[in-house]
């Protein structure tokens, strides 16, 4: 499958992006597709939904061959994240670090 030419600068991709998830897409969304990922054309505001962001992303280029799509992961503000996140622990009794200072003071 041949790739398709970006139409758009990165900053109005994105900003075209989250204008149409917000208004075409976030109204139909319920509670149950938290986590999954929408593909959505930034030309036509057509957009799939899936748990797997590439069965999304092949639905719509059937459709739309020549899509624009951008990706969100719904109730995330990250389709991907790297990195991973360390728990903290504390070896103080006050795992709120303003607070333990609050209380040296």
């Amino acid at each position: 499958m041949a790739s398709v030419k970006r139409r758009y600068s990165k900053e109005e991709f994105a900003q075209r992006g989250d204008a149409i998830y917000e208004s075409a897409v976030h109204p139909h969304l319920k509670p149950e597709d938290k986590g999954r990922f929408v593909a959505l054309d930034i030309d036509t505001s057509e957009f799939e939904i899936d748990d797997d962001e590439l069965a999304a992303c092949d639905r719509l280029r059937a459709r739309l061959p020549d899509a624009q799509i951008w990706m969100v992961r719904v109730g995330s503000r990250y389709v991907h994240r790297f990195g991973g996140r360390e728990k903290r622990t504390f070896s103080t009794p006050f795992p709120d670090a303003r607070q333990s200072l609050r209380q040296m003071k």
